[in-house]
């Protein structure tokens, strides 16, 4: 990074943060110097960002209530009971809004579980992690499917050798190994990367937020296999944003977090990791009763209709009892915003918006659907031990068979009517696309319909695998997140949307704190130094808005810790060198057109 950059991502680094932060924290939790007066502070939210941010505060005293729309804690994150599938003293069927993994360049929220203790683990809930080994990409049209570890096999033999050449060796070895693409290709899609792990802040910000990927990686002028491995596999099955429209500069961030990942450098842990056991049993429910111990209050069921304002600050918040239906206003010092963006958005009134622009840009912020099925199977069906991505599959499947990670569990004895051995849990992450069945879009299709085209794309995908057949005798039931309503219908509805990232993005996201001093921001659309939507992104945001509260305080709390993604260090004078060729209006040095 050059010197004199005034770059968001700089000023992200010391507002609502403590800088990039290396070490990774091994800290367990304690109260920090309490707040004065038990100051208290409303959290609206009670997902990842709401939880993280009553963890924060909590821990330095503060006096906290979170208010949830929901019946339960977690927001996406969390899994839930599948009603009436319980018998002879098990636990109901897990479901969940879609399987969620834990990259080992995650380093916020794995500092976060390692503070939630768990019966048994020295290391909390950080321990219930458990590393995935491989990756399957299915490839349709007589294509042989890829099938590649996926783990911290590629690390330099020494500090300072992340030279350009060295990476553009790397980065090329592996695609060649593992794809098997063109060598031109291959090269030509290894120097784009360079190109961005070469840029400066200001040039990733100005000019590659600006830009498409599929243009960034000329996927346009490439074979089919390119364009569907590097182009659409990367966007649409990762962040849910089409190839054509999505930001090089998020698009480009996760690709290098997940390379030096792979080679070891500056990371929590293996690049692809599970919990072992559903989310709500071994992490947010271990949490909630955690936060419960340090004294935050939970009232669930609750909808946020407003954030009052007036005099320059919020004076109180106006809420609607789900089940009742009564209003109410509650009041606090502090109130902390922790919604999603397409539920926070419809709370600030105009009078709010006017006191504050970044809010009403906040409007402009996109969100797509990105949820799944879980099929429960009477046969356990691993395909493989990791992740599988349908690549050619109209509605861009992913799936995991959870059953394997869970070693603590016997599936059968412990959840349903004891039939059930497996659980296959999917993705769809293309909504709006004609299936294989029925010729819909999966929002056009009925539940029953979106099931059972979801189960015929994931056998075309898997039939040629050689190692797997999934059998329809073998599924026994299957459940959808009920957040999910009226498909088939004219107004089909999805409240647990996701933050999907085409150019421009970057430019409409709010930071934490805000213009008014008694209002701060988390959640995985606030600006973070992760950028894409993400539980770490969401924990991020929520450790910079307490540590604005805090600010605005003038508390002696020590400030959270907040992780920034990795940089390595031999990279940081090509990097000063890009900032001031971008100055210039020069492009990067490896930019080769």
């Amino acid at each position: 990074m050059g010197g004199g950059s005034s770059t968001r991502r700089q000023f992200l680094a010391t507002a609502g943060g403590t800088g990039g932060a290396l070490a990774l924290g091994t800290a367990v939790a304690r109260p920090a110097s309490a707040a004065p007066a038990a100051r208290s502070v409303a959290v609206l939210g009670g997902g990842v960002s709401g939880l993280s941010a009553a963890h924060e505060l909590a821990e330095r005293g503060f006096s906290v209530t979170v208010y949830e729309y929901n019946d339960r804690l977690g927001g996406k994150a969390r899994s839930m009971d599948v009603p009436g599938t319980g018998g002879g003293g098990r636990k109901p069927l897990p479901g969940e809004h879609g399987f969620r993994f834990f990259p080992g360049f995650y380093r916020n929220l794995p500092d976060t579980l390692r503070r939630i203790p768990f019966p048994g683990n020295p290391g909390g809930c950080h321990d219930n992690l458990v590393d995935s080994t491989e990756e399957l990409f299915s490839l349709n049209g007589g294509s042989p499917d890829l099938r590649m570890p996926f783990r911290t096999v590629l690390a330099p033999p020494d500090a300072g050798s992340l030279t350009p050449d060295a990476l553009l060796q790397l980065i090329t070895g592996f695609l060649s190994t593992a794809l098997g693409l063109p060598p031109t290709e291959i090269a030509y899609f290894a120097d784009r990367v360079l190109v961005h792990l070469t840029s400066c802040d200001l040039r990733r910000e100005r000019q590659w937020e600006k830009v498409p990927w599929w243009d960034f990686v000329k996927a346009g002028r490439m074979s089919h296999d390119y364009q569907r491995l590097l182009a659409v596999g990367i966007t649409r099955n990762i962040v849910a944003t089409k190839a054509e429209e999505a930001s090089t500069r998020t698009v480009a961030r996760i690709v290098q977090a997940f390379l030096y990942n792979v080679l070891g450098r500056g990371n929590d842990g293996e690049p692809d990791r599970v919990l072992n056991a559903p989310t709500s049993e071994v992490w947010i429910g271990p949490w909630e009763t955690h936060l419960r111990g340090l004294g935050v209050r939970f009232e669930l069921g609750t909808e946020v209709t407003e954030l009052e304002y007036g005099g320059g600050r919020i004076t109180g918040v106006r809420l609607k009892d789900r089940g009742t239906g009564a209003s109410r206003t509650v009041t606090a010092d502090h109130y902390l915003s922790a919604m999603p963006v397409e539920h926070a958005r419809t709370t600030w009134g105009s009078s709010l918006r006017a006191a504050d622009p970044q809010l009403a840009r906040c409007d402009k912020l996109q969100t797509d659907w990105m949820v799944g099925v879980q099929f429960y199977l009477r046969t356990p069906t691993p395909v493989v031990h990791g992740h599988v991505d349908c690549v050619d599959s109209p509605w861009s499947i992913t799936a995991i068979g959870q059953g394997q990670f869970w070693k603590g569990r016997d599936f059968a004895s412990d959840y349903g009517d004891g039939q059930v051995t497996d659980c296959l849990s999917t993705i769809v992450s293309e909504w709006d696309k004609p299936g294989i069945l029925y010729g819909k879009t999966a929002k056009q299709c009925t539940r029953e319909e979106v099931v059972k085209e979801i189960w015929a794309q994931l056998k075309d995908s898997l039939h040629d695998t050689g190692r797997t057949v999934l059998r329809d005798a073998d599924v026994h039931s299957w459940f959808m997140d009920p957040a999910v309503e009226g498909l088939g219908g004219p107004s089909p509805t999805n409240r647990e949307q996701l933050l999907i990232h085409p150019t421009g993005t970057w430019y409409n996201r709010p930071t934490a704190a805000t213009a008014v001093p008694n209002l701060f921001l988390a959640g995985d659309y606030v600006a973070t130094d992760m950028d894409l939507a993400t539980m770490e992104g969401a924990n991020e945001s929520a450790r910079r808005a307490v540590n604005a509260l805090l600010d605005a305080e003038g508390s002696p709390a020590r400030r959270c810790q907040v992780w920034m993604l990795y940089q390595p260090p031999e990279l940081e004078l090509l990097r000063g060198v890009d900032e001031t060729r971008y100055r210039l209006g020069l492009p990067n040095t490896f930019d080769l057109g």
